[in-house]
């Protein structure tokens, strides 16, 4: 208890300085924690994805469509127990800043997609009309949107004026659950289409394909692919994991570079940090000269100027976890379409433990190593 009550004092000798380190590295721990949870985001699609669900798409590439006649003979494959098929609409809600994920989907989409959770009225009233959509709840908590609502949704890929009836919105069944989508009836983008522009019609970006147990999605997926190789449209089909993987190697020198960057903030602070404690070391030589003359030994002193530092580097580390869940819970409010899900893991909370131990103990190595080595008679030197 004398140990913690001298560590404590020692600490807020200089309460400007203290308060300083302890800020400094409270905002290292946010940031720290912020991009951790920016890099778990980038793969939270691949590990929330179902082990029974495939996708098959254009073996050239993601922008070709593929004959929606594939359906009824993917449908026909061992072991498929469903088949749904999607469009990516890419509509405008009022002005581009509004951005979220639009979908043209068939009537059975919804079912393989459990977590998305919808009443059994609001599912009925959405197949009963052409014109109906669904929504996830942030997307119309965010729009201010109530069911029966009337949504227009300008097309890019798709030009005109769409308008969509609300007839759902839906609910994640886990908190990681991506809750910013808006789904529509893929049959009603294509009968528009076989108006105005027929060569677009009856073609969909994707398939998904259901399997009844995991081991069996490597044979299916090589079964569907088979069934059009030397086609004029071939396929590659794959687990909907290795799916987001595939956009998640797009962008993999960004992840990289956000790693890279999230250990040098912890490196700044951490000989900021260090810096401090050399300075609050380099002035209390005299006293450690005269704690030694009064008996004591070099492990009271050097738990004392270690004890500092950790108190410091973990008060800073402390404030900054409590201070990430706030601007955590804002990036998700006011940021929604560029983060539908920003969580704080517990994983991340305990980077960022160990990340202030980690500042602490370097920061304490060196003034604790000065004060321990140091000897009486240079020490009471520079008393006077």
């Amino acid at each position: 208890m004398f140990f913690l009550k001298l560590i404590i004092r020692n600490t807020m000798r200089h309460p400007l300085r203290s308060l300083l380190t302890v800020a400094g590295v409270a905002i290292a721990i946010i940031a720290f924690g912020l991009l951790r949870t920016l890099v778990e985001l980038w793969y939270l699609g691949a590990e929330s994805s179902s082990a029974t669900r495939l996708i098959t798409r254009s073996s050239i590439s993601l922008v070709f469509s593929l004959p929606i006649s594939y359906r009824d003979k993917i449908r026909q494959v061992p072991d498929v127990t469903a088949v749904a098929n999607a469009n990516w609409f890419g509509g405008i809600y009022k002005t581009e800043k509004n951005f979220f994920p639009n979908f043209a989907v068939s009537d059975n989409y919804l079912d393989l997609y459990p977590e998305f959770m919808l009443s059994g009225d609001e599912l009925k009233g959405f197949r009963m009309d052409r014109k109906g959509a669904v929504a996830g709840r942030k997307l119309a908590l965010k729009h201010g949107w109530k069911l029966g609502d009337q949504i227009t949704l300008k097309g890019t890929i798709f030009p005109g004026e769409w308008d969509f009836v609300l007839r759902g919105i839906y609910r994640g069944s886990e908190r990681t659950t991506d809750e910013t989508q808006f789904f529509f009836h893929w049959d009603y983008l294509n009968e528009t289409l076989k108006r105005t522009i027929p060569r677009r019609a009856d073609q969909t970006g994707i398939f998904l394909v259901g399997v009844k147990r995991p081991e069996q999605a490597a044979e299916v997926a090589q079964s569907v692919d088979d069934q059009f190789r030397n086609s004029l449209a071939e396929t590659l089909t794959e687990t909907e994991k290795a799916f987001q993987l595939s956009f998640v190697a797009m962008t993999e020198a960004i992840v990289i570079a956000i790693q890279i960057v999230s250990y040098v903030v912890i490196v700044i602070i951490m000989v900021v940090a260090a810096n401090t404690m050399a300075m609050t070391a380099r002035e209390r030589i005299s006293e450690y000269a005269t704690l030694k003359t009064l008996g004591f030994g070099s492990i009271h002193i050097g738990g004392v100027i270690f004890g500092e530092s950790l108190a410091v580097s973990l008060a800073g580390g402390l404030i900054g976890i409590a201070a990430t869940y706030p601007a955590a819970h804002w990036i998700e409010s006011e940021l929604s379409q560029f983060f539908p899900v920003f969580r704080v893991t517990g994983e991340t909370v305990l980077l960022d433990l160990l990340a202030a131990l980690v500042v602490g103990c370097v920061a304490g190595v060196f003034p604790t190593w000065r004060g321990v080595t140091i000897k009486v008679a240079d020490g009471l030197r520079r008393i006077g």
